[in-house]
């Protein structure tokens, strides 16, 4: 089976300093056929790199989006470096908002893409992991607020492959108990926009990591993903150090199977490529 790591993140990340070249190189050291980087973008909350600034490779500190220039430019050559020892795509994760929608499109329209995450991070512009968004608000009344934000812009934006770690907001609320039941018809309504345009979802394995009951999405929203007829799936460790990349990806791709799952997906040029369990 396909060893492929969907969501990997690097030092042009905010939150990394895991140098790309070194994610190349540990990825063929664990056997890795395939990885896609996926820098996370957040309109709203992170501005841009100006060309006055001063970036330092590895040390970076200030918290901003992806420095474009630097990214693509690298990409390109260690994708020629390392062609015949491991595939690499070229990929970004848009932290979207409704009223971010405008800066990502231009973004999207300005490069080559093969692979674009949507995720949401924060809503109207409070952060999750900070708890500013859940401050006021019950757990319940998180959750639906989550789910209304990704509804709408599942609805309004197209340019993207799969949806990131969909029950996401579960790492800032309740670890051990999801709230599946009482927003199944909100996921529902979402999956099946989803389907009905084409695009896919994500398996995330750093669930484990940060200690939740289970996988993101859970298991129950993978089964009515694929009760829906959800066929479009990739998987990822999330990783931002070493020791995460890769991480349990080979038993993520053991549940997808059991779940009833024939293939997991990778993508070129923001198009879906299967392949098969068998």
């Amino acid at each position: 089976m396909l060893f492929t790591d969907y969501h990997v993140h690097s030092d042009y990340s905010d939150d990394s300093w895991y140098l790309m070249e070194d994610v190349v190189r540990d990825a063929i050291q664990k056997g890795l056929s395939e990885i896609c980087f996926t820098e996370h973008v957040d309109y709203g909350v992170k501005e841009d790199w100006q060309p006055e600034d001063t970036y330092l490779v590895g040390k970076n500190k200030v918290v901003k989006n992806v420095h474009y220039p630097r990214y693509f430019k690298e990409l390109a050559e260690l994708k020629e470096k390392y062609a015949a020892q491991i595939t690499i795509k070229t990929g970004m994760e848009f932290g979207m908002q409704m009223h971010t929608i405008p800066p990502f499109q231009k973004l999207f329209d300005a490069h080559s893409f093969d692979f674009i995450l949507l995720s949401v991070h924060q809503i109207d512009d409070l952060e999750f992991w900070t708890g500013a968004y859940q401050q006021g608000r019950s757990q319940q009344e998180s959750y639906q607020r989550y789910y209304e934000e990704m509804y709408h812009l599942v609805t309004t934006y197209k340019d993207y492959s799969a949806l990131a770690h969909m029950d996401l907001i579960r790492r800032y609320l309740d670890k051990e108990k999801d709230a599946f039941d009482t927003t199944k018809e909100q996921i529902a309504e979402i999956l099946k926009i989803v389907i009905r345009d084409g695009k896919g979802i994500e398996l995330n394995t750093s669930s484990y990591r940060y200690g939740i009951n289970g996988y993101t999405p859970s298991i129950e929203i993978l089964k009515l993903y694929r009760d829906l007829g959800g066929k479009i799936i990739t998987i990822g460790s999330d990783s931002h150090k070493p020791e995460h990349l890769g991480f349990q990806i080979r038993e993520g791709q053991a549940l997808l199977h059991t779940l009833g799952f024939d293939h997991i997906c990778t993508f070129d040029q923001m198009e879906p490529v299967f392949h098969s369990f068998d």
